[in-house]
C-alpha cells in the first residue's frame, strides 16, 4: 500500500546520470498523505566564507565540488532544497568568474572577489528565503550583517571547500548578474591592520584585463618561416604601464615574450641554423618563466606540468602555428585610439579629433563604435557650418547631402589611420600589456 511518486522516480533516474543521489532511500507515507513526499536531497548547503587559506582550494577544486542541475530534484515540490541549490549554484559560478582572472589579479584582489561574491549569495538567498512562507532559515532571521554572515560561515559543511566528487562535474551558468567592485576592496601592509585605525587604507582602481599573446607557440619546420619573415607583425610590451602591485604574473609574461622575440631575431639571422635556433631560445626562456629565481616554480597551468610542460604551453598558446600575428589587423574607427598621436604627427587630417579620443577611447569595445558614430555626425555638422578655413577634402564633403558628408569625412579619418598604423607597425613599438 505504499507507492512512490512517478516524478520521484523519474528524477532519480536522472540524477544517477549526473553523479548525484539524494541522501539516503527516499522515506514514503500512506497514500492518503497529502503534502510533498519526505525524501530529504541532499545539498551541501550553506558554503563558507571564503578566506586567505581556503582560497586556493576555492579555484583549484571547483569542478570537484557538487552542482545541481534542474534534473537533480523532482518537477514538483521541494522547494526549500531547490531555493538552496540556486544559491549553491550561483556562488559557485560566481567564485569561478573571480579565478578566472587569478593569474592577472593580485591574491587579495581575488579573494575580495570572492568575498563578495559569496556574500551576495547569501543575500540573495536570504531575500528569497524571507519572501516564502514556511520555516525560514535560521540565519536569515538574524538582522545584523556580519552576524548573519558569520552564522552561514559556522554552519558550511564544507568551510575548506575541498573535493567530494570524485569525477568532475559540469559547470552550471549563474541564473543572478554578479559585478566584482575592486574599490570596495582595501588593502593592508600587514597582518596588524594599522592601516584601518589611522585611515590610510588604499582603495584599489578596477582590474584591467590582461591583453598579451601568451605563451607564443613553439617554432617548427612549418612554422619557422611566419616567426621570422612576421615579426614586425608581432606585439613586444612594455611594463611601465602596469600599476605597481596587482599584475605580477602579467609582467612576467610580457618580459618573457620580448626576450623569446629578441631570441627570435637573432636566430632568423642564420639561415641553415634558425629552427634549432629558435626552438631552443622558446625552450629556455619558457624554462626561465617558470622558475624565477629565489620564489620556486610559478603558479601558471604549465608550469606545474613538469612532464610535458613544453606540449602545454604549445596547447595553451593563443597563436600557436603563427596565423593570427601573420594577418593584417582589420583597421576600424576605434583604432583612433591607438593611432591619434601619430595622426597629429604625421597625418593630420585639418580638424581636431580630441573629442574621439576624450569621449569614446575610455568606453568598452562595444560601446566605441556608437559613440564614434555619433560624433562623427556631430562634427561633420560643425564642420559644415563653421566658417573658419577648412581643408579642400572636407569641403568637398559638405557639398554632399547630410546623410553622405559623414561618410565621407569618415573615409578622411580611415585613411588617416591606416597610414597610422602602417606607420606604427614599420617602426614596431611596444604596446601596453593590459587593455
Amino acid at each position: 500500500f505504499l507507492k512512490l511518486a512517478p516524478s520521484v522516480l523519474r528524477s532519480t533516474a536522472k540524477n544517477a546520470d549526473c553523479g548525484l543521489s539524494p541522501a539516503g532511500p527516499p522515506t514514503v507515507g500512506p497514500r492518503s498523505y497529502s503534502g510533498p513526499l519526505p525524501t530529504t536531497y541532499n545539498v551541501q548547503f550553506p558554503l563558507g566564507r571564503p578566506t586567505s587559506e581556503n582560497l586556493q582550494a576555492i579555484c583549484d577544486y571547483s569542478d570537484l565540488r557538487p552542482r545541481y542541475p534542474s534534473s537533480y530534484f523532482p518537477d514538483s515540490g521541494y522547494g526549500v532544497d531547490k531555493l538552496r541549490a540556486s544559491a549553491v549554484n550561483n556562488a559557485e559560478a560566481w567564485l569561478s568568474t573571480c579565478c578566472k582572472d587569478n593569474q592577472t589579479w593580485e591574491r587579495e584582489v581575488t579573494l575580495c572577489c570572492a568575498t563578495q561574491a559569496w556574500e551576495l549569495s547569501v543575500e540573495k538567498y536570504c531575500e528569497e528565503d524571507l519572501s516564502i512562507k514556511h520555516p525560514w532559515y535560521h540565519c536569515c532571521k538574524i538582522n545584523d550583517n556580519n552576524n548573519r554572515l558569520n552564522c552561514f560561515s559556522n554552519d558550511a559543511p564544507n568551510p575548506n571547500y575541498g573535493p567530494t566528487q570524485e569525477l568532475p562535474v559540469e559547470p552550471l551558468p549563474s541564473t543572478a548578474e554578479f559585478t566584482f567592485n575592486p574599490n570596495t576592496c582595501q588593502r593592508t601592509p600587514g597582518p596588524v591592520p594599522i592601516a584601518l585605525i589611522k585611515g590610510k587604507t588604499k582603495k584599489l582602481s578596477t582590474p584591467r584585463a590582461a591583453d598579451i599573446s601568451f605563451p607564443p607557440g613553439r617554432p617548427t619546420a612549418d612554422t619557422i618561416e611566419s616567426v621570422c619573415h612576421n615579426q614586425r607583425l608581432r606585439p613586444v610590451y612594455s611594463i611601465k604601464c602596469l600599476p605597481r602591485s596587482g599584475y605580477e604574473m602579467v609582467a612576467l609574461q610580457a618580459k618573457t615574450v620580448n626576450l623569446i622575440e629578441k631570441g627570435f631575431k637573432s636566430c632568423c639571422k642564420n639561415k641553415k641554423t634558425k629552427l634549432n635556433c629558435a626552438d631552443q631560445k622558446w625552450r629556455e626562456e619558457l624554462n626561465k618563466f617558470c622558475l624565477r629565481e629565489n620564489r620556486g616554480r610559478v603558479n601558471y597551468p604549465c608550469c606545474l606540468n613538469q612532464s610535458d610542460e613544453y606540449s602545454c604551453f604549445q596547447q595553451m598558446s593563443p597563436d600557436p602555428y603563427y596565423n593570427v600575428t601573420s594577418a593584417h589587423e582589420e583597421v576600424s574607427l576605434n583604432k583612433i585610439c591607438d593611432t591619434h598621436k601619430t595622426i597629429k604627427k604625421k597625418f593630420p587630417v585639418g580638424f581636431p579629433l580630441k573629442d574621439f579620443v576624450t569621449q569614446c577611447c575610455p568606453l568598452q569595445e562595444e560601446e566605441k563604435t556608437a559613440c564614434s558614430a555619433r560624433l562623427l555626425e556631430e562634427m561633420s555638422q560643425k564642420l559644415c557650418a563653421s566658417k573658419r578655413a577648412v581643408p579642400s577634402t572636407v569641403r568637398r564633403c559638405c557639398k554632399l547631402s547630410s546623410q553622405e558628408t559623414p561618410q565621407c569625412i569618415s573615409k578622411i579619418i580611415m585613411s588617416a589611420i591606416t597610414k597610422a598604423t602602417n606607420f606604427s607597425s614599420q617602426k614596431k613599438r611596444k604596446r601596453c600589456p593590459i587593455s
